[in-house]
């Protein structure tokens, strides 16, 4: 995934705008990449702020117990930014680079560094068009091997306005991640309950979850992984997470980024009105 540093259009800013038939995206590269908005037909679909709207998780998703993990015999802290775990990766927290951005695509990249102990290069792919928006993004080291992951969190809005209902979310999972007291799973799989949630489900034939607001929009979220985190406690948005591996999956589960193996993960948003 090595990109050259071209940017071949003007932003404004630093903001990258992307626009394909009414669907109309806003990236903000030194805000943790994240989407700050994402409009189809002038109808705003994430919640709004500098700490939502969808932002890439990565080199880790959700919480690591206690912030420690652990490669080969070396044992590492990270800073605990939701004590006493550390959360979301750090890349959320990281201005990015613009390293390429055209009329409705844009490639962007960010080098791990420190509290991450390991160096090596973020790229993110972003494609609009006027149905669908898909992200890919991918780990490379520069050095030694290292467990890590990849995954997004945006924050949909419950209610479009406009007088319409809430939000439906729609999904099969064949199992939920037993959810224990510190808030990570135990590792025990069972029977997937009705929400509210703050869980992990395992979807082993891919990530399929359908956001439905109800005689407005239908939106598809797909992609080959396995992991999903719903997340629906708060009132104003929800948030379904496709990720590499499960919540503390650092220890769980982990994927080593090799210097022949790259980590790389996609996700693709398919929207049609009702």
């Amino acid at each position: 995934m090595n990109t050259q540093d071209s940017a071949k259009t003007a932003t404004t800013d630093g903001v990258v705008r992307l626009g394909a038939g009414d669907a109309e995206l806003t990236m903000l590269p030194a805000l943790g990449c994240r989407i700050g908005s994402l409009r189809i037909g002038g109808r705003e679909l994430l919640r709004q702020g500098a700490r939502f709207g969808s932002f890439p998780m990565v080199p880790w998703c959700g919480r690591v117990e206690n912030g420690r993990f652990r490669n080969g015999a070396v044992q590492h802290q990270l800073p605990r930014n939701s004590p006493p775990h550390a959360i979301h990766g750090t890349g959320r927290d990281t201005a990015w680079r613009t390293a390429r951005a055209e009329q409705d695509s844009a490639v962007f990249t960010y080098d791990l560094a420190e509290p991450w102990p390991y160096p090596g290069r973020v790229t993110q792919l972003v494609a609009l068009t006027a149905e669908s928006l898909t992200l890919t993004m991918g780990v490379e080291t520069i050095g030694d091997s290292f467990p890590a992951q990849v995954g997004w969190h945006p924050w949909f809005l419950r209610n479009l306005g406009g007088g319409g209902a809430d939000v439906e979310i729609d999904f099969h999972p064949a199992w939920q991640e037993e959810r224990g007291e510190n808030h990570l799973p135990t590792g025990r799989r069972m029977e997937p309950k009705p929400g509210p949630w703050d869980d992990c489900f395992g979807m082993p034939d891919g990530v399929a979850v359908t956001l439905r607001w109800p005689g407005q929009l239908e939106l598809k979220i797909s992609s080959r992984t396995e992991w999903v985190v719903v997340y629906d406690e708060q009132p104003a948005a929800v948030c379904v997470e496709p990720q590499s591996g499960p919540p503390n999956g650092l220890n769980t589960l982990p994927r080593l980024v090799t210097p022949v193996e790259p980590l790389e993960m996609a996700v693709t948003w398919t929207w049609r009105r009702l």
